[in-house]
């Protein structure tokens, strides 16, 4: 089986502009997402909607495509980028654009997950310990999961789930594992398409969670479960704690 890894990656972001091009110990979030995962899956590339973001690219020697302004979802960037791209692979990995520390652990659990011919999505979690403690159990910001007997997800949500009847709150972390998700994605390109074509739906509106627009049509998500625990960049105070993160490792 191939696997292509394709990084949307915009520059107009609310919360952190022209993120992409951040510098991070001495170099682009982009640049260290890709070589991140180059070398890992078959083949790696950017898909951007702004020319200054596909030049850096070009410019540390990786591969680009632009695409669509108008895209809503990282998701919808990375089914016209494919298309366009043109080439035949067996499954998509769908890189978030601001994970520069994804490891190749992570990328290798999610590949593990299309040794079942019946997969047609996969994502990974990683469970939270009695470490990470109740706020960041209970962040909105960070979505829970909860899976089947097979490694499905049941159901994604920002609330904590599953909810225990009869148990202290400081001691649910003790007494249940909890998975928190982590957003990487893959899929087979025709599950991909499907997905794309797919109305908004009343879950997803709810929770503001695309995967759940999945869920609700009727699609299997399978999961991966990883222990590596990584640093997302939404705003500029993360690039400041990525920068101490860096330094440590």
């Amino acid at each position: 089986m191939t696997y292509i890894g394709i990084i949307p990656a915009r520059y107009a972001s609310t919360r952190f502009p022209a993120k992409p091009l951040a510098i991070l110990g001495g170099m682009t979030v982009i640049e260290r997402v890709y070589r991140a995962v180059d070398g890992v899956l078959d083949e790696t590339v950017v898909a951007t909607d702004d020319q200054r973001i596909f030049s850096a690219v070009e410019a540390f020697g990786g591969k680009a495509v632009m695409t669509s302004i108008h895209h809503k979802s990282g998701t919808d960037r990375v089914c016209e980028a494919y298309e366009l791209l043109g080439h035949k692979h067996d499954v998509i990995v769908n890189v978030q654009g601001d994970e520069p520390f994804i490891q190749a652990s992570q990328l290798e659990a999610i590949q593990h997950c299309f040794d079942d011919p019946l997969t047609q999505i996969a994502t990974l979690v990683k469970p939270f310990t009695p470490q990470d403690g109740l706020a960041a159990l209970e962040n909105p910001n960070s979505p829970k999961v909860v899976l089947d007997d097979n490694r499905r997800a049941m159901y994604f949500s920002r609330s904590v789930i599953p909810f225990l009847r009869g148990i202290d709150r400081e001691q649910w972390l003790a007494t249940q594992t909890f998975y928190k998700h982590i957003g990487l994605y893959a899929y087979r390109p025709e599950v991909l398409k499907e997905i794309t074509s797919l109305p908004q739906s009343p879950l997803e509106m709810a929770e503001s969670l695309e995967q759940l627009r999945w869920l609700q049509a009727g699609y299997h998500i399978q999961v991966g479960i990883t222990q590596v625990e990584t640093i997302g960049i939404d705003t500029p105070e993360d690039l400041a704690r990525a920068e101490e993160f860096l330094k440590g490792i």
